[in-house]
C-alpha cells in the first residue's frame, strides 16, 4: 500500500497537469464561435439563396447602362455649361451636374463590388474578417441613396427661389454657392453613413452575399439609424415635391399672365420640367424601400428577403433614369422632335392657348399678387428684366444646335 501511494500521487499529478494543458487549447478552439464580426453576426456566408432580381445578369446591365448613361449626360452638361450665357441656367446645371456624378459613382463603387462578387464568388469572411470592406460598401450604400434626394430637395428650393424670389436670388446664388450647396449635401450625406461606425446602427452583409447594408431589425440602436435613414429620404421627397408644386404653379401665372410677352422664361419651363421628372423617378424608385425600412423596424416584423431586394433594384433604377431626364428633355431634342413648333421664341405653354385661359385663372386665384409684387421689390426694374429675359432667338439657335 506504501508503494502504491506514490504512483498514486504521481497519477493524480500528471492528471492535473493534463487538464490545465487542456483548458488553454478548448479556450482557443472556442474563440471563433464567440467572435464572429459584426457584420456576420445575422447573416454569415455561403448562401444557398439565388433569386433573380439579385442575379449576375441584372447587377451587370443595370450598372452598364447605368454608367453609360450618366457618363454621356456627363459629357452634355459639359458642352452645355460652356455655351450657356445664363447665370440662373449655369447654376441648375451644377445642381444637375452634381446629380449625374453622384449616381455615376455610386454605380462605379456599388456595382463593381456586387459584380466582383457574382463573377469571383469570393468569401467575405475570409477577404473582410474584421469588416471594413462591409462597413465601407454599407456606407456607399446609404451615402450614395441619400444624396441624389437631398440633392433634389437642393434643386428644389434653388427654383423656387428663383421663381418667386427672383431678385433677392440674383444677388444671393453664384456658381461658387452652387458647389458649395452640393458639398454641402455631400458632407450631409457622409455624416449620416458614418453613423454606425460611432455605434449608432450596424452595417451588415445581406442575402445573397454580394452587398452589405443598414441593419434592419427593431433593435434600439439599428431601428434609429434605419429610422433617421428612411426619414431623411422621405423628408427630402416631402420639401421637393412642395416647393416644386408652388413654383409651377407660380411659373404657369407668369406664363399665362398678361406680361408673359415680356417675360419669355422657356429656360426655367426646361428646368422645372427635368426637375419635376427627376422628383417623380426619385419618389416612384426610393418610396417603396424607404417605407419599407421604416415599416420593418417599427413593427418588428421579420425582414422579407424578397421584397427588400425587390425595393433595393427599383432605388438602383433611379441612378438609371436620372441622366436620362436631361439627355431626352431639352429643347434641343424637343426641336428635333418636333421641328415645326418654334421652341426658342415666346412661352411654350403659351402654344396651347385652350389651356392658357384655364391655367391663367387657377394661378390668379391660388396665387393673388404675387408676381405683381415683384417689380415693387426690385431694386433696379431695367436692369433686372435684362437679366431675367434669355438669349436672343439667333444666339439661342445656335447655343441649342451646337449641343
Amino acid at each position: 500500500m506504501k508503494e502504491c501511494a506514490p504512483d498514486l500521487q504521481t497519477f493524480s499529478g500528471s492528471q492535473d497537469e493534463i487538464n490545465l494543458s487542456s483548458i488553454p487549447s478548448i479556450m482557443v478552439s472556442s474563440a471563433p464561435s464567440n467572435a464572429t464580426p459584426l457584420c456576420f453576426s445575422i447573416n454569415s456566408p455561403p448562401f444557398n439563396h439565388n433569386h433573380t432580381i439579385a442575379s449576375a445578369y441584372f447587377s451587370a446591365v443595370f450598372s452598364g447602362l447605368g454608367l453609360s448613361s450618366n457618363l454621356f449626360a456627363l459629357v452634355v452638361l459639359a458642352k452645355t455649361f460652356h455655351h450657356t450665357k445664363s447665370r440662373t441656367r449655369s447654376s441648375f446645371l451644377l445642381f444637375l451636374g452634381g446629380l449625374v456624378f453622384t449616381d455615376f459613382m455610386g454605380l462605379l463603387v456599388t456595382g463593381s463590388i456586387v459584380v466582383s462578387f457574382h463573377i469571383t464568388h469570393f468569401n467575405w469572411r475570409q477577404l473582410d474578417p474584421h469588416c471594413h470592406f462591409c462597413n465601407f460598401m454599407g456606407m456607399s450604400m446609404v451615402f450614395y441613396g441619400l444624396c441624389p434626394l437631398l440633392l433634389g430637395a437642393a434643386m428644389a428650393v434653388e427654383r423656387f427661389v428663383g421663381i418667386n424670389r427672383p431678385f433677392a436670388r440674383s444677388t444671393a446664388v453664384s456658381n461658387s454657392r452652387a458647389c458649395s450647396t452640393v458639398a454641402m449635401v455631400w458632407v450631409t450625406a457622409g455624416c449620416i453613413s458614418l453613423l454606425p461606425l460611432a455605434g449608432l446602427g450596424s452595417y451588415h452583409l445581406q442575402i445573397p452575399g454580394s452587398w452589405c447594408f443598414l441593419n434592419i431589425s427593431s433593435r434600439p440602436l439599428d431601428m434609429t439609424f434605419g429610422l433617421i435613414f428612411s426619414l431623411v429620404g422621405l423628408l427630402s421627397l416631402a420639401v421637393s415635391f412642395l416647393l416644386n408644386t408652388v413654383s409651377v404653379v407660380t411659373l404657369l401665372r407668369v406664363c399665362c399672365g398678361q406680361d408673359s410677352a415680356q417675360r419669355r422664361r422657356d429656360y426655367e419651363v426646361e428646368m422645372m420640367v427635368q426637375l419635376i421628372l427627376i422628383m417623380a423617378i426619385a419618389s416612384v424608385c426610393w418610396c417603396p424601400l424607404l417605407v419599407f425600412i421604416a415599416q420593418t423596424v417599427l413593427s418588428g416584423s421579420e425582414l422579407n428577403v424578397r421584397h427588400l431586394l425587390l425595393w433595393l433594384r427599383f432605388a438602383t433604377g433611379n441612378q438609371v433614369l436620372d441622366p436620362w431626364v436631361y439627355i431626352l428633355f431639352r429643347r434641343a431634342i424637343l426641336k428635333r422632335v418636333a421641328p415645326k413648333m418654334d421652341w426658342s421664341r415666346g412661352s411654350i405653354i403659351s402654344l396651347y392657348p385652350t389651356l392658357s385661359t384655364s391655367f391663367r385663372k387657377l394661378t390668379r386665384a391660388s396665387l393673388g399678387g404675387t408676381i405683381d409684387r415683384l417689380d415693387h421689390d426690385r431694386p433696379n426694374p431695367d436692369k433686372a428684366r435684362q437679366e431675367d429675359t434669355p438669349l436672343p432667338v439667333q444666339n439661342a439657335t445656335a447655343v441649342s444646335s451646337s449641343i
